[in-house]
């Protein structure tokens, strides 16, 4: 001993912290639970954490069978990055609150889902146009229920629905904020549709009018 120093004699070793009950679990529990995050944002967070849990997060998302963005206000590169990883989707809901444009939209129609979804909602996204929708709908070949009201587009869009869109048995469109600059031209369009897919189109104004007329 020097100086109140004992010489030769390794100080305790600090306890090592216990490992936290949520690293123990397996990869496919882990990723359930990582799934029941309320927001795609605290996913993104979670993801972040450790290369496991990007691993389990990238499990969950191929996992999933219907995806909602409502109200999340996610952009073009997050949106299409989670649907890109989400291989067995078949409902996509992309509507009010998201800030997706074309760009997203043009993205989002290179994933693998896409020609397996049979459901899509567009409904009320301000930001789109036809080159966004067209391009989407033309790659989605399996798409039964096509959600389209509350948008700009235009019957160039109507077009490539009934173009592409064989399987589909129900369209709700909002008349009132479609810019359609013939009404004749669109309903030319509504009756292709209709004559291609024999499904029900829905509206709140005065398709029901056109479809009636052209049945």
């Amino acid at each position: 001993m020097a100086g109140g120093v004992v010489i030769g004699v390794a100080p305790p070793a600090a306890a090592e912290e216990p490992e936290p009950h949520v690293e123990r679990l397996p990869a496919d529990l882990l990723a359930h639970v990582l799934s029941l995050l309320p927001s795609f944002h605290d996913l993104s967070m979670a993801g972040g954490v450790s290369r496991r849990w990007r691993r389990a997060v990238e499990r969950s998302l191929a996992g999933r069978r219907r995806m909602s963005f409502a109200g999340q206000r996610t952009g073009d590169d997050s949106t299409a990055r989670f649907v890109r990883a989400a291989v067995n989707l078949r409902d996509l809901d992309i509507c009010w609150g998201c800030q997706i444009t074309d760009q997203g939209l043009i993205r989002i129609s290179t994933a693998d889902c896409v020609k397996n979804l049979t459901s899509i909602s567009l409904w009320g996204l301000a930001g789109i146009t036809d080159n966004g929708v067209i391009q989407l709908v033309s790659r989605a070949h399996s798409l039964q229920h096509l959600n389209i009201g509350g948008t700009f587009i235009t019957d160039e869009s109507l077009y490539a629905v009934a173009k592409s869109c064989i399987n589909l048995k129900v369209c709700f469109l909002i008349w009132k904020h479609f810019r359609v600059c013939k009404l004749n031209m669109t309903r030319y369009h509504i009756k292709k549709i209709l004559e291609v897919n024999k499904y029900s189109v829905y509206s709140m104004y005065d398709v029901f009018t056109v479809v009636d007329t052209l049945k």
